[in-house]
Formats: C-alpha cells, sequence, structure tokens
C-alpha cells in the first residue's frame, strides 16, 4: 500500500524494480541496490546439491513420460524429487549436450505409495539370471497388478542417457524362489539396464528404487568429472 506525503511518496514495506529497492524509515522514503555486494559462494555442499537437482530434472525427462506414481507429494514430480534428490551426485558441464546427461544408478526411485515395499535383488533361478523378489503370491489381491519397470542406460558420448519402459507382469508367469516370486530371463543379466517390481492397486502402489549392476554413472562421480564441471560454472569457492 502506497500513501502521499508532501509532494513525494512514501511506500510501506517494499517494493523492486530495476534492481533498486524503495522502503521507508521513519518516514521518509529510501531507496537502495537490491543487489548483494556479498560475493557468490559456491562451495562443494552447494555444488553437489546443484548437481543432484540437475540431474534429477534429467531422469524425471525420462520417467514422467511413464506416468509413474508418487502419492504423497502434491505432484508426481516432486515425490520423485524428494527421493531423486538423496542419490550420488554426478557431474557434468553446465553448457552443451552433456548438461541434460542421465545416468542409471542404484536406487533410482520409480514409484512411492502406501503398499508395502518389496524387496528385490539381481540372482539366479536354476542356473537363469533372475530379479528375485520378497512378494508372494498369496500376498497379492485380486484387484492387485504388477508392473515391471526397465531401465536401460544409453552410451552416448554426446549425452548419456536413460530408457525407460513399463510393462505388465502376470504373477502366474514368475518363478518362485522360497514362495516368493522371481522373474527370470537372460536380460536380467544386462549391465547396462536395472528393474523394478511395482505393486499397484487402484490408486495405491508400493515404494520402489531400482536395482542394477550398472556402474557405468561412477565415472562422473570422480575428483576429475567434479574438477572438470565445477570449472565450467566459475569454480568453487570456500566457506
Amino acid at each position: 500500500m502506497m500513501k502521499k506525503k508532501g509532494n513525494g511518496i512514501m511506500v510501506n514495506g517494499s517494493i523492486r524494480t530495476a534492481g533498486v529497492t524503495f522502503y521507508t524509515r521513519m518516514g521518509e522514503t529510501v531507496a537502495r541496490s537490491s543487489r548483494s555486494s556479498q560475493p557468490h559462494r559456491r562451495t562443494r555442499a552447494q555444488f553437489d546439491q546443484r548437481m543432484r537437482m540437475r540431474h534429477t530434472i534429467a531422469l524425471w525427462r525420462q520417467l514422467g513420460r511413464r506416468h509413474p506414481m508418487f502419492t504423497s507429494a502434491k505432484t508426481a514430480y516432486l515425490g520423485f524429487a524428494s527421493q531423486a534428490n538423496r542419490l550420488p551426485a554426478v557431474y557434468v558441464p553446465c553448457r552443451g549436450m552433456m548438461s541434460k546427461a542421465a545416468f542409471l544408478m542404484p536406487g533410482m526411485p520409480v514409484s512411492e505409495g502406501l503398499l508395502p515395499t518389496i524387496q528385490q535383488r539381481l540372482g539366479a533361478v536354476d542356473g537363469q539370471p533372475a530379479l528375485v523378489t520378497s512378494l508372494r503370491k498369496s500376498e497379492l489381491k485380486h484387484e492387485d497388478s504388477l508392473r515391471l519397470y526397465t531401465v536401460r542406460q544409453i552410451d552416448d558420448e554426446r549425452c548419456p542417457t536413460i530408457e525407460v519402459n513399463v510393462e505388465e507382469v502376470n504373477a502366474s508367469d514368475c518363478a518362485e524362489v522360497d514362495g516368493c516370486l522371481a522373474l527370470t530371463g537372460a536380460r536380467f543379466a544386462d549391465t547396462m539396464a536395472g528393474w523394478a517390481l511395482v505393486r499397484v492397486a487402484e490408486d495405491r502402489c508400493s515404494t520402489q528404487s531400482v536395482v542394477t549392476k550398472c556402474n557405468y554413472y561412477e565415472r562422473f562421480t570422480t575428483d576429475e568429472a567434479l574438477n572438470a564441471a565445477a570449472e565450467t560454472y566459475g569454480g568453487l569457492t570456500e566457506l
């Protein structure tokens, strides 16, 4: 709210325009720069968080196309981001194609919901590569369905990225290991792919993340990768 005082204007509160803040002090209008004179800080911790946020967005560009279920937050993206931001930082430059790179990582979230989490691991069943789970067929209800997320690392020198596919799985097609369901097949030996089996019941789902043996991303977590990426942002600063 603004009030006139004499031939001038008195501003209650503050407004910002053209880099200047106007405010009142003892009944007088005062103007000052709204730009901080403090040096811009870019510590290792701040840079790591920036890299995590960048990578979260890059992952969502691919996963979000599959309409995954994240039910606790206002939007699916916010639910995904709250988990994906906990993944290790991967370092890429701020410009060019590499700035949009996405990497398959163990623990990449694909769903979040109220149903119990299904424990999963890569192993073997009767000599066949397998995704072994803790889910028992007897636990499934009539309205339940199973969705298998497959995430594949695409090795592109210009811009590594991921490819996400989703398919429905029938419990009757699964093998059983100690009473628990397992998916078998040669594809589960692929070291450039990862998987997550999600249980869905109407608007509910289990909270799941990818299991994988892919270590492609590790080359982008080294000190060398950190220093090269930080340089494109202007370098790091001390605390």
